[in-house]
């Protein structure tokens, strides 16, 4: 039985590529409402195809993905759009449009709520352009918003993908390696900014690279290999043996 916290529950979630290679074998999860859980695990472990399984992106050979209420696995068109909504992206690669100022990325998270005029003509709301000033100042931009993407920094430009995920009202967060291509630096202020989602409520999936990124900013660590769940732990209780466990003996990578 669910409880009134959990936002996302995976259960039993088998994925097959062929011609015989199980992404995915028997994976459940839980994440609740304000939790920080991070996805650990070496390559081919079957990170992207859980969180393409959790978006709906890809439909599980076997088990469902609820998302607030919502079995997404069996879903179709307009009710699928509309569980989606509650649930943000955010990749590795920013994907937001280079020639638009910061601002105008951010606002693009309101386009499910605005009026198809609206979006056609890129006039929002003065509500919906005060909401979006607040979700740059979260992450620390307010000053940079009318400056084009392709202006900003790679840090920065993740920073504005989180602000736009804000500005959606999404309760859901994932970022599938949003960091993997930053510096230290970049990437720590990033981290810090989807903590910041976390004290709001909102729950945020992040798959990591880096082991010491989810030790410090996650709460909670669950690690896959070969397709399986073979961790879920408080980010405080990973060791040496616990990484040795999840990467083989040469105890996953440090940075």
């Amino acid at each position: 039985m669910s409880d009134a916290t959990e936002v996302i529950r995976a259960s039993g979630l088998a994925k097959r590529y062929p011609p015989r290679v199980d992404a995915l074998a028997d994976v459940s999860l839980v994440v609740h409402r304000g939790e920080f859980v991070a996805i650990l695990g070496p390559s081919g472990a079957g990170k992207t195809t859980l969180f393409r399984c959790l978006t709906g992106l890809t439909r599980p050979d076997a088990g469902a993905v609820n998302v607030r209420g919502h079995e997404v696995s069996a879903l179709r068109g307009r009710a699928l759009r509309t569980a989606r909504r509650e649930v943000a992206l955010i990749f590795q690669q920013f994907n937001l449009v280079r020639r638009l100022s910061a601002l105008q990325n951010v606002l693009v998270g309101r386009l499910a709520d605005a009026p198809t005029w609206r979006v056609l003509a890129r006039r929002f709301s003065r509500a919906d352009r005060e909401h979006a000033l607040r979700c740059l100042d979260t992450v620390g931009l307010r000053e940079k918003a009318d400056t084009r993407a392709d202006q900003l920094s790679g840090g920065q430009q993740q920073r504005v993908a989180i602000a736009r995920a804000l500005a959606q009202d999404a309760r859901v967060i994932l970022a599938d390696e949003p960091v993997a291509s930053l510096d230290p630096e970049s990437a720590a202020t990033v981290l810090e900014c989807l903590r910041t989602a976390v004290a709001t409520g909102v729950a945020v999936v992040a798959s990591l690279h880096q082991v010491p990124y989810a030790c410090a900013y996650a709460d909670r660590i669950v690690a896959l290999r070969d397709g399986r769940v073979v961790r879920d732990v408080h980010a405080a209780g990973i060791d040496p043996r616990t990484l040795e466990h999840i990467y083989g003996k040469n105890g996953g990578p440090a940075a």
